[in-house]
């Protein structure tokens, strides 16, 4: 304890010897009063002054740079859901074209000339939108030395951008009984038009593993019309499902349909293993379920990223919000956008009943 009283004078005493020489020779060559205190500062290579901090552009410099390192590793250290049923495709402009999507690519006999398949296009553009999210940092905090709690936001911030992806697919779940895809009709619906005939991928049957009659009316029903989706020249699309998605209020359901050997009633459950289950707490209604195929190069939901999230700051001494509000700011930015893929990949039940 007397060592590190005696280190304390002793720091004391430098400072207040070379303070004055530090000052004297700087003014001898005309250097302001900030250069000063950067000399006196890194004379003991800390940016702190007599009862605080000293807020200069090398200290603002030092702090933001702390805050990016904490926000980054925050970034890579958070690992999303959304891949599970969604696929991220990049973008390169402001939007893209979709046409792709109007057509479900299938192998057929080779008779006579070739089927080309011809794209619309324009048909379904997707404009790429921006995200952000902003902290401000007080001057006083930093003149106070009081920045923990920032490094607690910066590393919040990193996890909402980790979280992006996940954020605009769980809005296009949200959303999909009531935003249109590729076809002009909503994602979920009764009437996609498929050769001139109405297919519907939309249920509203309650999700239930009580009895068979009643499993089969909701999980049953949405797996046989996955897997009866035929492409527009009566060809069988193949697709098996093999991931059930619910949100937290159907969780019991959906692991006794999916995990267990008995329904409610005690009889045999002739689903058991035939998906994997997906709790998502993003989800905001308690009865809608989904039942998705993930297993093609084409998921169910689409990731139109631009620019993936990034750390930026406003950090110049001259800024208006400095002057005015004396405040810096630093945050995430981010350029992308959701859209949907082949409703065939995916049914999707409102659970009303």
């Amino acid at each position: 304890m007397k060592s590190r009283k005696f280190l304390v004078y002793g720091l004391t005493i430098v400072l207040a010897i070379l303070a004055p020489m530090l000052a004297f020779n700087a003014f001898a060559v005309g250097d302001s009063v900030d250069h000063v205190h950067d000399a006196v500062a890194a004379t003991i290579g800390l940016p702190v002054a007599f009862g605080g901090m000293i807020v200069n552009k090398a200290t603002i410099n030092t702090i933001f740079t702390g805050l990016k390192t904490v926000f980054n590793n925050a970034l890579k250290a958070e690992v999303g859901n959304w891949q599970a049923t969604a696929m991220e495709i990049l973008s390169t402009s402001k939007s893209e074209d979709y046409a792709w999507l109007s057509r479900f690519p299938m192998m057929r006999k080779w008779v006579g000339e070739k089927s080309v398949k011809s794209l619309a296009a324009g048909k379904y553009t997707a404009i790429n939108e921006d995200w952000e999210t902003t902290i401000a940092v007080l001057r006083n905090d930093i003149e106070d030395d009081s920045l923990g709690i920032y490094n607690a936001q910066a590393q919040m911030a990193g996890d909402s951008a980790a979280e992006l992806n996940d954020i605009i697919v769980d809005s296009l779940k949200n959303g999909a009984f009531t935003n249109t895809g590729i076809d002009g009709q909503y994602f979920y619906d009764t009437d996609h038009s498929v050769a001139g005939a109405s297919v519907s991928n939309k249920l509203t049957a309650v999700l239930s593993s009580a009895t068979p009659a009643a499993s089969l009316a909701s999980y049953g029903a949405a797996r046989t019309a996955i897997m009866k989706f035929k492409d527009d020249e009566g060809m069988p699309l193949r697709l098996v499902p093999d991931t059930l998605e619910v949100p937290p209020a159907l969780e019991a359901v959906a692991n006794k349909l999916i995990n267990a050997d008995k329904l409610d009633d005690n009889s045999p459950n002739p689903y058991k293993g035939t998906a994997k289950v997906i709790v998502n707490p993003a989800l905001t209604s308690d009865t809608a379920w989904f039942l998705h195929v993930t297993s093609k190069a084409v998921k169910p939901f689409i990731v139109q990223m631009r620019k993936r999230p990034e750390f930026v700051s406003q950090t110049s001494m001259e800024n208006e919000d400095v002057f005015m509000k004396a405040e810096y700011k630093f945050g995430a930015e981010a350029r992308a956008t959701g859209i949907y893929g082949f409703w065939q990949l995916s049914v999707g039940s409102t659970g009303a009943g």
